[in-house]
């Protein structure tokens, strides 16, 4: 999607062309509920974390059904929250950049999305992780040094995912002191829109590679890959040897 944006730009100020289209305020709609997911995917597995330790004797918080219903749920509830900013104008073509979006001088507009978007999952991991860190110190040394062990993990685990969220939340603020300056000066920069994005076009590169290095679990999945890689060229390697010793002895 931001791909998508990105061509549309360069095509727009080389060749003037304009993309103003029913499918264009789409396409600028599902990349809020592109962004609204990609935060919401940083809840769920902050919610995970607070089942394993906090719930971990509840069974039924523990369900694989749970776990693949939540997204869809999730996906309902920001299309509908979403859907209201259509009919609203909200989201509309930027001649300047030649995408839609919703227009950053629209003050009541903008926040609102931000609010659905980037605010609320940071106050729902921020909850999260403050409930989780008040439940490890109430327990204390009750705990068997096992289950502590896994708790610090999970823990860590959050720490990371919310030390990625608040990187995501401080690349904005450019973004937000122009949109500031246009509040102060009632001017609005040409640039806003493309400066707005840059971080985040940027950090979509990093944010993977980031994920993965904070989650245990991924992180030895693509270790083991590499660990594989290279063991099986040496394994092969050395049954070479072998058949070309076999071969020499025989002869």
């Amino acid at each position: 999607m931001l791909m998508s944006m990105n061509i549309r730009s360069i095509l727009g100020d080389l060749y003037k062309q304009s993309f103003d289209s029913p499918l264009c305020i789409f396409s600028g709609y599902l990349s809020l509920l592109m962004f609204s997911m990609l935060y919401m995917t940083f809840v769920n597995q902050a919610f995970y974390r607070l089942i394993r330790i906090v719930y971990f004797q509840n069974r039924q918080l523990q369900s694989l059904k749970l776990y693949i219903i939540l997204p869809i749920i999730e996906t309902i509830i920001s299309t509908i929250f979403l859907c209201v900013f259509i009919p609203l104008n909200s989201i509309t073509y930027l001649p300047n950049d030649h995408f839609c979006y919703a227009t950053f001088t629209n003050i009541p507009c903008i926040l609102s999305i931000a609010f659905v978007i980037y605010i609320a999952p940071f106050c729902c991991l921020l909850l999260i992780y403050i409930h989780i860190t008040r439940f490890i110190h109430r327990q204390g040394n009750s705990q068997t040094f096992i289950i502590q062990q896994r708790q610090a993990r999970d823990l860590l685990i959050i720490r990371r995912i919310l030390i990625i969220v608040i990187t995501l939340l401080l690349i904005g603020i450019p973004a937000l002191t122009l949109i500031f300056m246009f509040i102060v000066t009632g001017k609005e920069h040409p640039l806003l829109a493309r400066i707005a994005f840059f971080p985040v076009s940027t950090s979509q590169a990093g944010l993977s590679v980031a994920l993965v290095f904070s989650i245990p679990q991924l992180k030895n999945i693509v270790l083991n890959l590499r660990t594989t890689e290279t063991i099986t060229p040496v394994n092969q390697a050395a049954q070479d040897t072998l058949q070309m010793r076999t071969i020499v002895h025989t002869q």
